[in-house]
């Protein structure tokens, strides 16, 4: 698949006939057609496969922390507390296929509503694609390492707290990076 993506800047004011192989592309000032862009570069959310909608979680476990709303300013805040099923060293959900058996508050997100939930954290890769920007270079799909958004302090390890120990929720809300 070939999508037409935002100028290059740096090119000549005309056009510019390029050759490789058996293939050539005119390259003008206004665009540039490339094949070789990664997936969620080329497709909306609601093209993607599964695998590739999976995929776009950066693993940090944000989203699985207990948050509360304000009755009256509808405002968002978060807690350091996981829930019952997030294994706070791995990031990960302990019980991925059937949380929400065991879980049945846990929100199934898809490309349909993923717009709707004005609780997902700011460096969330569904809600950053939702809004038309691109992934941060920590993510592992950039950076190909599925470490660096730990490295980066963009997780919630060595912060969230298991449920079964927290108590009150008011007593855990936090402000790093979210």
């Amino acid at each position: 698949m070939v999508r037409v993506i935002e100028p290059i800047r740096h090119l000549p004011d005309d056009p510019v006939n390029l050759t490789w192989g058996a293939s050539a592309v005119t390259v003008s000032p206004d665009t540039i057609e490339c094949d070789d862009l990664p997936f969620w570069k080329t497709k909306t959310l609601a093209e993607m496969t599964h695998d590739e909608w999976e995929r776009l979680c950066d693993g940090c476990g944000k989203c699985c922390l207990e948050k509360l709303e304000d009755r009256w300013s509808r405002c968002i805040s978060y807690t350091e507390v996981a829930c019952d099923l997030l294994d706070v060293d791995s990031c990960r959900c302990a019980n991925y296929a059937q949380r929400r058996r065991y879980v049945p508050e846990c929100e199934q997100l898809t490309p349909a509503n993923v717009r709707k939930f004005n609780w997902l954290p700011s460096t969330c890769a569904y809600r950053l694609l939702a809004r038309g920007e691109d992934l941060p270079d920590w993510h592992p799909l950039v950076s190909g390492d599925p470490e660096t958004v730990h490295r980066a302090g963009m997780s919630v390890r060595g912060r969230a707290v298991p449920k079964r120990r927290a108590g009150r929720l008011e007593h855990h809300i936090v402000t790093w990076p979210l």
